[in-house]
């Protein structure tokens, strides 16, 4: 019967990942989440499953929607839509639309990433809903978050009025961030524009109301929300080198509050963890002991370059160990996958990296066998009577 072996990490291993016990960012937000893009780190989650209003937040699910239905032909930039009295009666954040106008889409989405124009909103739900209302819409937008894996979340309308049922959690809502970002990247640059000019009808509602934009931290997006109900709240994401972060928080008790958490935040997640190349594709880490093999043992090694956020930093080493079935039954194909390697940075989620044989190693001859199942005996003999019945 084969034995679970867990061995400890080399040496070489130990010495590279070298981290600190980093200080958590105390938030004063209700609820936030904050994930490391790149690595898919978590750096941040308080009350982050929660569900809560989220406001214009919430906006981004309507756009992710339209943004689908533009890449599949279904919607055009340049198609017109209708305002109807529904979208007409909103209140709050507008573009000032009236039922005798015809809005083209692309100036609807910027209406609603710059602007964030509830009526923008009701427009394009009514365009796309399944049965040409905004309540339609919204049932749609649950069931395609549910798909997307934000179970957290449900919607009763497009835009994030203030409604019972209307719900969302940070996760959720980082998670629609990162789709947004990695799904639609030539749309996603529209979340870095500050201003929008539309039809000269609305002077007083014409900039991003985003507070790290043009601060020269990176920030490119998305969207900022606020009901009495929800407190202020973000969704943001910014790029530094080559490492982005998405985040999203909520529960804020002002404008003030939340630009100057956010921008505390950006900081924080980007001054105080690195990315460290561990090791490369193809790095032996280990050799693990053959069953039946041509050889005695085998090489396990990494099955993809192993990219891991610690704090910056030095101090105590991070755990690693590997795990794998042993002995390995011959015989054993390059690339097989073989064990695991578990990173355990601390205070951060454990990594966990496929093991594979570094090369083939062919069943073993007729005097192999015969070597294995006499130290096999051997070994059972020397177990006592109970081992060699």
């Amino acid at each position: 019967m084969l034995s679970t072996l867990r061995q400890a990490a080399a040496a070489t291993i130990a010495i590279l990942l070298c981290a600190a016990q980093v200080q958590a960012f105390d938030t004063r937000a209700r609820t936030a989440f904050v994930m490391d893009l790149g690595t898919r780190t978590v750096l941040l989650d308080k009350n982050a499953d929660q569900p809560v209003p989220p406001a214009s937040m919430s906006k981004l699910m309507t756009l992710y929607v339209a943004f689908e239905a533009i890449r599949d032909g279904r919607l055009s930039l340049n198609e017109e839509l209708p305002v109807s009295s529904h979208a007409m009666s909103y209140g709050g954040s507008t573009m000032f639309l009236d039922t005798t106008d015809r809005v083209r889409v692309e100036d609807l989405l910027r209406g609603i990433i710059v602007l964030s124009g509830n009526d923008a909103c009701a427009v394009i739900a009514e365009a796309l809903s399944p049965d040409g209302t905004e309540a339609g819409f919204a049932r749609y937008m649950t069931q395609r978050a549910q798909q997307m894996g934000m179970t957290g979340s449900t919607f009763t309308n497009s835009n994030g009025w203030p409604q019972a049922g209307h719900r969302m959690t940070m996760r959720d809502l980082a998670l629609l961030a990162r789709h947004l970002i990695e799904d639609f990247p030539n749309f996603y640059p529209m979340f870095a524009e500050q201003e929008f000019e539309f039809d000269g009808r609305a002077p007083q509602n014409i900039r991003n109301r985003n507070p790290l934009l043009g601060l020269g931290i990176g920030a490119d997006g998305l969207k900022t929300g606020h009901t009495e109900e929800a407190g202020y709240g973000l969704v943001g994401s910014a790029k530094q080198g080559n490492r982005r972060i998405v985040f999203a928080f909520a529960g804020l008790s002002s404008t003030k509050e939340r630009a100057e958490e956010a921008q505390a935040l950006v900081n924080w997640a980007f001054r105080q963890f690195a990315e460290r190349e561990i090791m490369r594709q193809g790095d032996v880490v280990t050799r693990a002991p053959v069953w039946m093999g041509s050889q005695g043992d085998v090489g396990l090694a990494a099955s993809e370059n192993v990219i891991a956020l610690l704090p910056i930093l030095s101090g105590k080493e991070v755990e690693a160990e590997i795990v794998f079935d042993g002995p390995i039954h011959a015989p054993i194909s390059k690339g097989q996958e073989l064990g695991t390697l578990i990173l355990t940075p601390t205070d951060l989620p454990e990594t966990r990296v496929q093991l594979v044989a570094d090369t083939d190693v062919a069943r073993g001859g007729f005097a192999t066998r015969i070597k294995a199942a006499a130290l096999h005996l051997v070994r059972r003999l020397n177990e006592g009577p109970e081992g060699a019945s």
